[in-house]
This record gives C-alpha cells, structure tokens and sequence, in this order.
C-alpha cells in the first residue's frame, strides 16, 4: 500500500510504537527521522532518504532498501535478514551489532562504514565499496565479496570462513588474527596486508598478490599459492605444510623458522630468501641451489 509523505510523516511523528511493515515507502524522504524501534519488516523503501535517520533496534527484516541513501544513519542492533540494499548508500553509517545474515549488498558503498560485531555470514557483497571500515571481530562466513574493495579495512579476528574474496582489493588491510580456513582469494591483491596469525588453511591463494604481506604465524597449511606473489613478504614462523607453492615468487621472502616441510616447492622463485636453521624444507630440497641466503 503506497501513502502520501504527509501520511508517513504523522505515522513516524506518532509517540506510539511505529509500524509500517509492508508499505509502500519508495523515494520517502525521512533524513534525520527517528525510527529506532519501527517495525518496517518487509517494506519498500527503495530509493528512499533516510541519511542520518535513527534506526536503531529497527525491524528491517526482507525490507527493500535498495538504491535507498543511508549516509550517516545509525543502524546499530538492527534486523536486516534477507534485506536488498543493492546500491544503496551507508558511507559513515553505524551498522554496529547489526544482523545482515543472507542480505544483497551488492555493489553498496560503505565507505567508513562501522560494522564491529556485524553478522554478514552468507550475504552478497559482490563489488562493495568498504574502504576504511571496521569490520574487526565480524562474521563473513560463506560471504560473496568478488571483486570487492577492501582497501584499509579493519578485519583483525573476522570469521571469513569459506567466504568467495576472489579479485578482491586488500591492500593495506588489517587480517591479524582473522579466520579464513576455506576461503577464495584467488587473485585478490594483499600487498602490504598484515596477516599475523591468521588462519589460511586450505585457502585458494592461487595468482594472489601478497608482496610484502606480514604472514608471521600465519597458519597456510595446505593453502594453494599457486603463482602467488610473496616478494619481500615475511612468512617468519609460518606454518606451510602441504603448500602448494608452484611458481610461486618468493624471492626475497623471510623464511624465518618457516614450516615447509611437505610443501610444493615446483619452479618457485626463492632467489635471496632469508631462511635459518630453524626454516624446515621438504626431504632433499636445497635452498642454496635455487639463491636462498642463510641467515647465520
């Protein structure tokens, strides 16, 4: 049912308890409206403004919010399940503790965007712009971040399980101590990450640029790097059994009490990576044949 502006107004001017599930609010212009609490589940507010509005606790649950402008809007606890915000704008908005589990953010911009806390398991996010977000301690399992820029973000102690972060841009970002067991990065520019500590097992690395990422414990075992670019990235006391490092670049690279023993070491480039005595390679590898230095 679609009601004029002039309606919509009195209804959110009410000091009752605001309920507007399943209407017709595309193109509302709400900026600044205090809707924190509303039940506005399953509602179309496509196209709608709603910067700086106050949602705070709202119900958004398989709402339409696609192309809607939420610039600055506190979205914090919010229900957001099953939500379409396709296009839709949040750049500095607060989504703190927000529940967007299985939702379309499809090529959404979120650019300083607070999503700490924020559940994102199973949501598209193919294409998003989350430059400069904190999404520290965030649940993105089973996520689709294809081609999604990163830049800068925040993911330090984020679930990434089994998330698709295929040509994504993650230059620059914080990963310490993120979980990304399963994980797709495959081709996804890491140049400069910091991945201390993470957990990378079986993820596809394959074609991933991580030149001059901090990999220090960072937990690879059975990764694919495939052709990956470690150049200069520091893998002191990382643990890479069963690695599949085939034309891998290496070169340069701190391989400092490193664990490659077992590793697939097959036309990789390892021309004046550091190793010691600690550094385990497979059986009969000599990492002085192929321009490795021994650190003494």
């Amino acid at each position: 049912m679609k009601i004029s502006q002039e309606e919509l107004n009195e209804l959110i001017n009410n000091p009752r308890h605001i309920i507007l599930r399943g209407l017709d609010l595309s193109e509302a212009n709400l900026p600044g409206a205090d809707l924190s609490q509303a039940d506005l589940g399953d509602t179309n507010l496509s196209g709608a403004n709603l910067s700086d509005a106050n949602l705070n606790g709202a119900d958004l649950i398989d709402t339409d919010l696609s192309k809607a402008n939420l610039s600055r809007a506190s979205l914090c606890d919010v229900d957001l399940r099953r939500a379409n915000l396709s296009k839709a704008i949040l750049n500095k908005s607060d989504l703190s503790r927000a529940n967007l589990m299985s939702a379309d953010l499809v090529d959404v911009d979120l650019i300083g965007a607070c999503l700490t806390g924020t559940r994102l398991s199973d949501t598209n996010l193919t294409k998003a712009d989350l430059r400069g977000t904190d999404l520290s301690k965030s649940d993105l399992s089973r996520s689709r971040l294809i081609g999604a820029n990163l830049n800068r973000v925040d993911l330090s102690g984020a679930r990434l399980i089994r998330a698709n972060l295929s040509e994504a841009d993650l230059r620059d970002a914080n990963l310490i101590g993120a979980f990304l067991g399963g994980a797709d990065l495959s081709g996804a520019k890491l140049n400069n990450a910091d991945l201390r500590w993470a957990n990378l097992t079986k993820v596809n690395l394959s074609n991933a640029d991580l030149s001059r990422a901090k990999l220090v414990d960072a937990d690879l075992s059975e990764a694919d790097l495939s052709e990956a670019r470690l150049a200069k990235a520091d893998l002191s006391d990382a643990n890479l059994v069963n690695a599949n490092l085939t034309k891998a670049d290496l070169s340069e690279a701190k391989l400092i009490g490193a664990d490659l023993s077992s590793a697939i070491l097959r036309w990789a480039n390892l021309a004046e990576a550091v190793y010691g005595t600690s550094t385990k390679f497979p059986a009969g590898f000599d990492p002085k044949a192929v321009g490795a230095i021994r650190n003494s």
